[in-house]
């Protein structure tokens, strides 16, 4: 593997023209006939995407947001993966802390997301903002696929992902470390669990879980407590929500993980379209999140002048289904890791809590009655309060490293 180079976003001239030319080209679709111009029953507003759509193209400023992201520490390595004989360019994150005897901290995103997601939590997490400890030294990539990463090949799957941001804190020197993951970062920090649990990979936390409901056959005492164990009103609660995500809200996970390329057309030529599937997203996942046009516009920016093209984050998907095992029921799997969980009220899918002991052993778990599926931009101090809890002195890891 060759060694990190630093690595600056910028974007070219001709591809923000590019864009400004296209916004100012869209042919928006007309609102159903029974709107009112502001239901999102049928998806976002016409009018909300046309405002924001202009916004995009006549006031929002690229430059202005890539100088502020670039005063973080960005490196980008090439990373081999032997068993496909293709290298990838990784971008990260990187940054340091002056505090002594700091954690190795690798952060991973999910969709509609990006290495973004880390910037409100990594100054907490490396003590940049108190002097509460413990503290943390975070690598927060680009996956692949994502951001200013490389795109992936036909065959990648999820033990590939594993193996690239190994080796990629392997690189950096980290011989030990440990994860804060959510979404399709969960799901790969399962994945990185499983087969590196015994080489470096030594606790995480997710906001995420995904666990498979406990059967008799292969958890009979869990099983057994469970139709003994009453629901509470906020797992009921959660239940109904997660109910209607699956029944109502997995139509994007459907065209993501069956057909990419039939969307990808749509999102690789059309900004607006891009806008409008992530933007639809951002809200109906987030906890009635206050977002600004900057901030909708810059995560949904990230996608379009990502280097691997604004489609390819779709690949994701489809290698969740077409793997054999599925990704989800592979992450399912009991692994003999250490982890914490944070529960988020409002995320999409919250199953009962006892389900979460089929994943493996839970150190740190808690429950937040504020917030959504983007815990680490809507909540970042109860995600860095509850890793810190992970492995603050009195707490369930607080010598996991002296070892």
């Amino acid at each position: 593997m060759s060694a990190p180079r630093p690595y600056e976003i910028n974007v070219p001239d001709e591809n923000i023209e590019r864009l400004k030319q296209k916004l100012a080209l869209t042919d928006f679709p007309y609102d159903a006939a029974d709107f009112d111009g502001t239901s999102w029953a049928q998806g976002p507003p016409v009018s909300e995407i046309k405002r924001l759509a202009q916004v995009w193209e006549k006031e929002y400023d690229w430059r202005k947001v890539e100088k502020q992201l670039n005063l973080l520490p960005h490196y980008r390595v090439s990373v081999p993966v032997d068993s496909l004989g293709h290298t990838y360019d990784i971008h990260f994150v990187h940054k340091k802390s002056q505090r002594k005897n700091a954690v190795p901290l690798l952060f991973l995103h999910g969709w509609p997301g990006s290495f973004i997601e880390v910037t409100k939590i990594i100054d907490g997490l490396t003590g940049g903002q108190g002097d509460k400890g413990p503290f943390f030294e975070v690598v927060a990539p680009s996956l692949v696929d994502f951001g200013f990463s490389s795109r992936s090949t036909v065959s990648f799957r999820f033990q590939h992902h594993a193996e690239v941001y190994h080796k990629l804190m392997k690189t950096l020197g980290y011989d030990r470390y440990v994860v804060q993951a959510g979404d399709v970062g969960s799901l790969v920090s399962r994945y990185m669990a499983k087969q590196y649990g015994s080489s470096g990979f030594t606790a995480y936390h997710t906001n995420t879980p995904a666990p498979a409901e406990p059967t008799k056959e292969q958890h009979p005492e869990l099983h057994a407590k469970l139709q003994s164990t009453s629901l509470t009103d906020a797992e009921q609660q959660c239940l109904a929500r997660t109910g209607k995500f699956m029944s109502s809200g997995q139509g994007y996970f459907t065209v993501q993980s069956t057909r990419p390329t039939t969307i990808g057309y749509s999102l690789r030529d059309s900004p607006v379209a891009l806008l409008s599937w992530i933007y639809e997203k951002l809200k109906d996942w987030s906890d009635d999140y206050a977002w600004t046009d900057e901030e909708i516009l810059t995560w949904v920016s990230i996608y379009y002048f990502s280097t691997a093209g604004p489609e390819a984050s779709s690949n994701a998907y489809y290698a969740m289904v077409n793997d054999s095992p599925p990704a989800f029921a592979a992450a399912a799997a009991y692994v003999d890791v250490p982890m914490g969980i944070s529960r988020f009220q409002n995320d999409l899918v919250v199953l009962p809590k006892l389900w979460n002991q089929t994943l493996g052993p839970i150190v740190l778990e808690r429950e937040h009655g504020r917030g959504g599926h983007f815990a680490a931009w809507e909540r970042p101090d109860a995600i860095v309060e509850d890793v810190r809890g992970m492995f603050a002195a009195g707490g369930p890891l607080e010598n996991i490293f002296a070892s």
